[in-house]
Parts: C-alpha cells; sequence; structure tokens
C-alpha cells in the first residue's frame, strides 16, 4: 500500500516538473538566444548548437573551432599527449556556468504582416495639442507643430507597406532658451502616445574610438526604454538635447571629435539606417550582445538653446539697406523678444551646424522666452502645476495651502531674474516653503496657510489660520 502512494507521489512530481519545463521553455521561447562565444543574436548568427548548462554556440563558431583544432593535429599535435600535460584538463563545461555572462534578454521580432500602430488609435493634431495644453503653458506654435509633424510621422509608420509611395520622415529641431520646456514638451509628448522614449545629451557623444559615448548608444538607450523588445523600440521617439554644443569648432586646427565628426556620425541615425547597438551598455566590447535596429520609423527631435544665435540674425537683418530714407536702425532687433522666430536656415549653418544634418531635420520651430505672466500661469495652471504639488502635500497633514495673486507675480519676478526660466520657480518655492513645512506638521491645530507677497519679498509673513480662527504671524520661524 505504501509503495503504490509513492508511486503515485513520485507520479505527481514528475508532472509539476515536466509542466515547469515546458512553461519554462515556453517563455525563453520569445526571446532570442546569443552564442557564448560571438555574442551575436540568433537573428543574425543563424540557428544555435545547444550544450549543456544553457550555453549556445552559433555555426560559425563551432566550424571555426573544428578547423583550429583540426589544424593543430595536422601540426603534429597529439590529443593524448595534450591530456597527459601537467596542468592541464578538459574544460568541465558545469564550471563554466558561474563565468557565462548572462545578457539581458531580447524579445524576437514578430514576422506579422499588420503594421505595429493602429492607424484609428493614432490622436488627432488637435487632440494632441489639447493633451499638451493641459501641461505645458504657452508656446503655442511649437506644440501644433509637434502635434501634426508626430501625427504625419505615426501615420507615415501605420502606412509604411500600403503603395509606393513613401512618406519622408519628419524629424524636428526646435531652439528655445534655457527654461522655456524643451525637454518637458517632449517628456509629456512620449507620455501621452506611450511609445518609448530615449533622452540623450549630445555633450557626452564623440567619435567612435574616442572616451565618451558612442553614436549608437542614443539608440541603445531607446531600446532599453522599450524593455529590451526591438520591434516597440523601432516605433519611439528619440530627444537629443544639447545639440548646439555640436556645432563645429572655429579657429582651431585640432580634431573636431566631439563637433563636426558627431554630427557626420548622426547623418546615417537621422536619414534610417541598421546599426548594430549594444545591449544593457552605452560602449561596444566582448562581453555584451550586438542587436541591429532599424532607424527608418525613429522620429528624431533635436533640441538646442543655440546662443548667440539671435546675434546672428540681427547681423543679417542689419545688412539690409542702411543708407536712404528706407533704412532700417542699427538697434531696431536689439529689443526685440521674438528675433528667434526669424531665424533660417543659413543662420544655423552659421551658428556652426553642418549643411548635411540641418536638411535631415526639415521642421524647424522655435520656442519663445518666459514673461512673467507665463510664469505665474506655470506655477497655479498645469495639471501637476509646482503650487499644486505642495497643495497636495499639506493636504496629507490636513492643512489647506492659498496664496495671494500678488504673491505669485513677487515669485515670477525673482525667477526672472536668475535667467534659468521656469526652472527658477522650483528654486524659490523650495526656499521660501521649507520653514513651512517644517513648522506645519508640529501644530495640529493648524488648518490654513496663506502665503503673502510680504512673506515673498521678507518684510513680512504668511498669514496662518487655526481651526476656526485667525492668528497673524509675521514670520515662520
Amino acid at each position: 500500500m505504501t509503495d503504490h502512494f509513492d508511486d503515485e507521489r513520485d507520479e505527481i512530481i514528475d508532472g509539476d516538473i515536466t509542466e515547469n519545463n515546458d512553461s519554462n521553455q515556453q517563455d525563453d521561447s520569445e526571446y532570442e538566444k546569443f552564442c557564448f562565444l560571438c555574442h551575436r543574436p540568433e537573428s543574425q548568427a543563424g540557428k544555435m548548437i545547444e550544450l549543456p548548462n544553457n550555453i549556445h554556440i552559433c555555426n560559425d563558431c563551432m566550424q571555426k573551432s573544428f578547423d583550429t583544432m583540426t589544424q593543430q593535429m595536422n601540426n603534429g599535435l597529439n590529443l593524448n599527449d595534450l591530456l597527459n600535460m601537467p596542468n592541464v584538463s578538459m574544460i568541465n563545461l558545469g564550471s563554466l556556468q558561474d563565468a557565462i555572462p548572462h545578457p539581458k534578454k531580447i524579445k524576437k521580432k514578430k514576422e506579422a504582416a499588420k503594421p505595429a500602430i493602429d492607424l484609428k488609435k493614432i490622436p488627432a493634431p488637435h487632440k494632441i495639442k489639447a493633451s499638451l495644453d493641459e501641461y505645458v503653458i504657452g508656446q503655442e506654435r511649437a506644440k501644433k507643430v509637434m502635434s501634426v509633424a508626430v501625427y504625419n510621422h505615426y501615420k507615415r509608420v501605420a502606412t509604411d507597406t500600403m503603395d509606393e509611395i513613401e512618406i519622408e520622415k519628419s524629424n524636428m529641431l526646435m531652439i528655445g532658451p534655457t527654461g522655456s520646456g524643451k525637454t518637458y514638451l517632449v517628456k509629456t509628448l512620449a507620455r501621452l502616445l506611450d511609445v518609448p522614449l530615449a533622452i540623450a545629451d549630445a555633450t557626452s557623444l564623440t567619435e567612435a574610438g574616442y572616451i565618451g559615448d558612442d553614436i549608437e548608444s542614443v539608440v541603445s538607450k531607446l531600446l532599453a526604454a522599450a524593455d529590451n523588445d526591438v520591434e516597440k523600440a523601432e516605433h519611439g521617439i528619440i530627444f537629443i538635447d544639447e545639440i548646439d554644443k555640436l556645432a563645429k569648432k572655429k579657429n582651431t586646427n585640432q580634431r573636431d571629435v566631439s563637433g563636426e565628426a558627431v554630427q557626420q556620425g548622426l547623418l546615417k541615425l537621422l536619414e534610417g539606417s541598421e546599426v548594430e547597438v549594444p545591449v544593457g551598455a552605452n560602449s561596444k566590447n566582448a562581453m555584451v550582445p550586438m542587436v541591429t535596429v532599424n532607424t527608418k520609423n525613429i522620429l528624431f527631435i533635436c533640441g538646442g538653446a543655440f546662443p548667440d544665435l539671435e546675434n546672428i540674425i540681427k547681423e543679417r537683418l542689419n545688412k539690409q539697406a542702411s543708407i536712404g530714407f528706407y533704412a532700417d536702425l542699427k538697434d531696431k532687433y536689439d529689443n526685440d523678444p521674438h528675433i528667434l522666430e526669424k531665424v533660417t536656415v543659413d543662420d544655423i549653418r552659421a551658428f556652426g551646424m553642418i549643411p548635411e544634418f540641418i536638411g535631415r531635420l526639415p521642421i524647424i520651430y522655435t520656442l519663445n522666452g518666459l514673461n512673467e505672466d507665463m510664469l505665474v500661469q506655470i506655477l497655479k495652471e498645469p495639471k501637476n502645476a509646482i503650487l499644486k504639488q505642495y497643495q497636495k502635500l499639506l493636504a496629507l497633514d490636513e492643512v489647506k495651502l492659498d496664496y495671494e495673486e500678488e504673491a505669485l507675480h513677487a515669485i515670477a519676478a525673482k525667477a526672472l531674474e536668475k535667467h534659468t526660466g521656469a526652472r527658477g520657480l522650483r528654486a524659490i518655492l523650495e526656499e521660501y516653503m521649507l520653514d513651512i513645512m517644517y513648522e506645519i506638521p508640529k501644530d495640529d491645530s493648524i488648518g490654513q496657510v496663506i502665503i503673502t507677497r510680504e512673506y515673498i519679498e521678507g518684510t513680512g509673513g504668511p498669514r496662518i489660520l487655526l481651526r476656526g480662527q485667525e492668528i497673524p504671524l509675521l514670520s515662520v520661524q
């Protein structure tokens, strides 16, 4: 009787192990195998030869190993002599298990004929702009241009194989002063569209062979953002910030490895080509698996502040007739807040960007600098406005936070003095909210805090209301 139960238990255990193995095989079947020697994926190297302990070797590497062994045999090396040599033993595959690098798994490309993006699910430009309006204040033209460009881009991706008419890429170049919302616009756009986004800094890119990140590293970041799903990454967005730092160096005889050379290297990515990128690393090396990504359907957005570009524009505009009744004054454009809107391709080329690079960014638009009224709107109107964040934090302590309109204008005026755009707002608020956030949790009787202009200007303090009555305080100590 006992033997009968033991047999049934063994059958159950064997059945569980078989089911687990089947599920593991199904999970692994969705991912590519990599060669242990050359680290190429199965899609490039072909079918793999499986060895014990989950080791895979491609046919090329296995053939090279046999050829090397045969050559040694022909040169007079006896296998028995090799085995009897001191301090030499056959390789134990089990001991290699810990030495094997565990590459990040790469999903196999699906060979489905249907497009990766459904044309009906792409939001119309006016809906994209309406969503951006909830988070971004001002910059109406920039939001309109981005909405149309992104809509056309994903229509291009969805209709890639519909007919013989090929729609070209609509890569973008945005120009605007620091703190005007370039990176924030792209982040918001990617979040609304639910597509992978990679943000790269052009200042870290160098020509291949030099210290720094290779140009392909921007695609590697996008692959990581797409959870190493190549097909998903090939429909993502790459934002290259500080692109103006790649301008050609003037009056120098040294090799420009981080300027013009990087512009040349980015040409193939912007145009669309298949590039091999490392998985889980920024640089290529022998221990990192490689995968091929096609940049044909990746939308590239480049952004930069382009300092001193205004002077180039003014110089061009002032070259118009300077003699006669219709002559322009030399200082006509000195105080023009919209001078960047008059930018042309020639101005960008004079700044130091090569013509081939500019030609692959057909959509060029500018962002306006922020004024005091826009900064006040940024403080209180967006969905995730800074003041709303503080109100949420104090609401968790059952305290209501309010503010006077004049106090907001005082904060905006201080931010304008810093010349850092919207970034200055957070720093100023952190400074004034520090004492409030520190003192409020001490007293459970406090029900409301009102930020006043006097508190911001240093001549008074915030008004603090107890639950049911008001007590004026000169300052929060």
